[in-house]
């Protein structure tokens, strides 16, 4: 697939590839679709063992709504730039998104995110990233300074009940 990829730019006379894919990787320039979620070319990437607000959940902090959803989308978006990322496929879920463990410089990407406060690991599939969230948690950072209702939670129950973070 790489070489076929790879003659397919000379004979076009192109100079990059933005996409490639070997065996279980999966390289390029992405887009953010929201803080969990990459695109690949048209190819959703969720990314392993995290769990971010979603694009348009509210957080509480300082008592006013905070879009702690869109800040974790924004974020990710900074940190990628336009960098190449590289997944690494664990599995694919059953709206069809591969699930990966997505690098940048060799940074994994999950792990910054936890690490930020700005997801949380999702202990139900993986407990990967438990110690980047105790972390965050104690140093109250992302939506650990505020009140939210975990990803999950939201997504099953708009009306979820608020975690804050001063009560714990």
């Amino acid at each position: 697939m790489v070489r076929l990829a790879l003659a397919l730019a000379c004979v076009l006379g192109l100079s990059s590839i933005v996409y490639a894919r070997t065996g279980d990787t999966l390289a390029g320039t992405v887009s953010v679709v929201d803080g969990d979620t990459l695109d690949l070319h048209g190819q959703r990437i969720r990314l392993w063992g995290i769990d971010a607000p979603e694009s348009r959940q509210l957080c509480t902090l300082d008592g006013q709504p905070w879009r702690c959803g869109q800040a974790a989308a924004l974020a990710l978006s900074d940190r990628i730039g336009r960098g190449t990322v590289r997944c690494e496929e664990r599995d694919v879920d059953r709206w069809k998104r591969i699930v990966a463990r997505c690098r940048i410089a060799g940074d994994d990407l999950g792990a910054w995110l936890v690490g930020q406060g700005l997801a949380m690991a999702f202990v139900r599939y993986s407990d990967d990233y438990v110690t980047e969230e105790a972390e965050a948690r104690a140093a109250r950072r992302g939506i650990w300074r505020g009140a939210f209702s975990p990803p999950w939670e939201w997504r099953r129950d708009r009306n979820a009940p608020m975690i804050t973070a001063a009560a714990d």
